[in-house]
């Protein structure tokens, strides 16, 4: 849908979020004297006072039944995390758009997008580190943590955009990205999409909608992308793992940025330049330091086994202790707990629910403790982990069941790393 479009419209923001206060202030600042409605399952007191201030002169729909209030609005702007299937029927004959959609059908640049269930944010932070170390107008946007509408005035012949697509911004969508890059694809959000198809198949839009003389570039190790690839109209470039010895992320994932550099024909030696000075993101397999002698290493972003057994294979064997655990999405442990019974960790410190899942995978002596705080986890570490070891923080599951994100929950697995150094000074 055209931007100008709206101007008529009566438009419904469902959900106030990062992205629903984005488009917010998109539309305030687009069509200044329109009404504009709001919708969430907050009430306004809920809201931080910079919110509140913001939602003042919007016609607001608030509180738990706010859903059974959507109809009779000709545009619905919805956020990522609703489930369309939610709103469909109480939606009446209104368009259900997002974000992503508004800003795919009215952007003039160039949209390169990046998903995968794990490695996304990390790939696509490096992909604009590369361009614009190599002098290119590029912008950052999307599901990690900038959200794309506000960024529509910059849109230019001159301009790349990298976005970060989730499988909630990709859930509906028809149009797909000029450049699309397809990372992985792993049992994840099985909660929310209730089968792996049909996760799989909200992540697929992002090459699904794409036109001749566009590209899909795809990891072939997965069979499911194997054959997304030969339904696309797309060229598909398939992702060959380049024997690049640099310790930023996974080797599937610098083999991306490199093929999307071939693609807008950068030097592969300035490329490989400006990944070597590419700094990790935070919580991303993070060194934290050495402290009493262990050294801790923060990757709260695994939330799923394949990314903690990819930890487990970059650290070694000088893992002694690992914690893991957190919300159970249903998923099999069984791989992970191969790994650990391989490896050479000692210590287990394991959070509920998903903890005694894994700990039942493990099929060899080893201590294991329950712990349903960070504190006590790194206490604990602190205690069980000899000189010279590794403590690692990979988690293997969500977050939600005892912290409000991953990024919380990594935080603290710092701040009480940090005090104890205090403590003992």
């Amino acid at each position: 849908m055209k931007i100008q479009k709206l101007k008529n419209k009566k438009i419904l923001i469902l959900g106030f979020g990062m992205e629903g206060k984005d488009t917010f202030l998109f539309l305030r600042k687009r069509f200044p004297q329109k009404d504009i409605f709001v919708a969430d399952v907050k009430e306004l007191k809920d809201f931080d006072l910079k919110t509140r201030k913001l939602l003042k002169g919007a016609n607001l729909i608030l509180g738990k039944d706010y859903l059974s209030k959507i109809k009779g609005f000709d545009v619905i702007i919805k956020t990522p995390g609703i489930p369309l299937e939610k709103i469909k029927k109480r939606a009446g004959s209104a368009i259900i758009t997002s974000q992503t959609e508004l800003f795919l059908s009215n952007c003039s640049s160039l949209v390169i997008g990046i998903t995968g269930t794990k490695g996304k944010s990390t790939t696509a932070a490096l992909l604009y580190h590369v361009l614009k170390n190599n002098g290119l107008n590029a912008y950052l946007v999307g599901n990690i943590e900038t959200p794309a509408l506000s960024y529509l005035e910059k849109a230019k012949k001159d301009v790349i955009f990298v976005y970060e697509m989730s499988c909630h911004q990709l859930d509906n969508l028809k149009l797909s990205p000029a450049i699309a890059v397809f990372l992985n694809i792993y049992p994840e959000h099985l909660d929310y999409y209730k089968t792996f198809k049909k996760y799989f198949s909200a992540k697929a839009n992002i090459a699904l909608h794409q036109k001749k003389g566009d590209y899909f570039v795809f990891n072939s190790r997965f069979a499911l992308l194997r054959n997304l690839a030969k339904k696309v109209k797309s060229k598909p470039i398939p992702i060959k793992r380049d024997k690049i010895n640099l310790n930023i992320t996974h080797q599937d994932n610098l083999s991306a940025v490199l093929i999307v550099g071939e693609i807008l024909k950068l030097n592969r030696e300035n490329v490989l330049s400006a990944i070597k000075t590419f700094k990790r993101l935070p919580h991303r397999l993070e060194y934290v330091g050495e402290f009493q002698g262990i050294r801790f290493y923060d990757d709260s972003i695994s939330t799923i086994p394949e990314s903690a057994i990819f930890a487990l294979e970059e650290l070694g064997s000088d893992l002694q202790t690992l914690i893991a655990g957190g919300m159970d999405r249903g998923v099999s442990f069984n791989k992970l707990g191969k790994k650990i019974t391989e490896s050479k960790i000692k210590n287990l410190i394991l959070f509920p629910d998903s903890g005694e899942k894994i700990l039942k995978t493990v099929k060899r002596k080893i201590n294991s403790y329950f712990v349903s705080s960070m504190e006590e986890a790194v206490n604990l570490s602190f205690k069980k982990t000899g000189k010279g070891k590794i403590c690692l923080l990979s988690p293997a599951s969500p977050s939600y069941n005892l912290f409000n994100n991953f990024k919380e929950r990594g935080d603290l697995f710092k701040k009480y790393i940090y005090e104890k150094k205090q403590a003992r000074h």
